[in-house]
């Protein structure tokens, strides 16, 4: 039955969220500093910051920017050079300042709002954090950052409804900002998220609903093919699975043929893909369907 899935089954649906815009998201700088939550400790924190010798060095580095600051509070460099010293001393709150400045200085790089909205949800703050998301979505409908960004919010919040209702209203608005803009909203990547949100709900009917209108979209995908592959599997439907797994497998990249015939097998270690706490799945190993880019 579906609510005795197996664990490692229950990852891979979650893991679409990743695949719905690895071809599209940019590497954000300094983005490794958000990746564990559970890494991110208050400066001090003995076996988890840098040493004595290290935290001194740092402390004068940012001492030393601060001062530049203090005479160029717009210097970009200095800013940034600020935030980098202060992510690695695991100084997330007092890494939310620098990036503030860098966000208003430079509205039209959205990298810095998504992570100030990563780094404000990191210190508790998920209202300012949604906010961040929000002011990003307001001008890039399409930006995948801050669209999963803010549904991921949604879902912890248990909003999903929330989450649902942003998706929906971005494919709606998808053709006028395409038509504005070619290429400004991935909607075979916002299906996938919706989908995502469906499946974690256990709205498997509306999931494939969707993964089947991303299909529609763009016959070349693989992704969609192998989202809805993985539902079918999870609901036991393994005689319609299996032809969608040779699909996606067929349509994949060659380095990633080998992982979806796993996933088709049912022989992925659960401990490979096991979310942690947070939710998230451990980084010991990628997940099979992880970093899967767009054809």
């Amino acid at each position: 039955m579906v609510k005795s899935q197996n664990r490692w089954m229950r990852t891979l649906i979650l893991a679409i969220a990743v695949v719905a815009f690895a071809g599209s998201m940019v590497v954000l700088p300094f983005a490794g500093a958000f990746q564990d939550r559970d890494e991110l400790v208050s400066p001090g924190t003995p076996d988890a910051n840098p040493t004595d010798a290290r935290q001194q060095e740092l402390a004068a580095q940012a001492h030393g920017y601060e001062l530049v600051l203090d005479r160029e509070p717009d210097n970009v460099v200095a800013l940034e050079g600020l935030l980098e010293v202060r992510l690695e001393m695991s100084d997330i709150q007092g890494a939310i300042a620098p990036l503030e400045r860098l966000a208003a200085l430079n509205p039209e790089q959205s990298d810095y709002a998504v992570l100030l909205a990563q780094a404000r949800e990191q210190v508790g703050d998920r209202e300012g954090a949604a906010q961040a998301y929000r002011d990003v979505l307001s001008s890039q409908p399409g930006n995948m950052n801050a669209l999963q960004g803010l549904v991921a919010l949604m879902v912890a919040q248990e909003r999903p409804e929330a989450a649902i209702g942003l998706l929906e209203d971005t494919l709606q608005l998808a053709n006028d900002a395409n038509q504005m803009q070619a290429g400004s909203v991935d909607v075979v990547a916002v299906q996938l998220l919706l989908g995502r949100v469906y499946a974690e709900n256990d709205r498997y009917t509306e999931a494939l609903t969707v993964y089947d209108e991303a299909i529609a979209q763009d016959a070349l995908d693989f992704r969609p093919v192998l989202a809805k592959a993985i539902v079918l599997q999870t609901l036991d439907r393994d005689s319609e699975a299996q032809p969608l797994f040779e699909q996606a497998a067929a349509m994949a990249p060659a380095q990633y043929k080998d992982q979806i015939n796993q996933i088709a097998a049912g022989g992925v270690d659960e401990a490979a893909t096991a979310p942690d706490e947070s939710g998230e799945s451990g980084d010991a190993v990628d997940s099979p369907v992880d970093d899967m880019p767009t054809p």
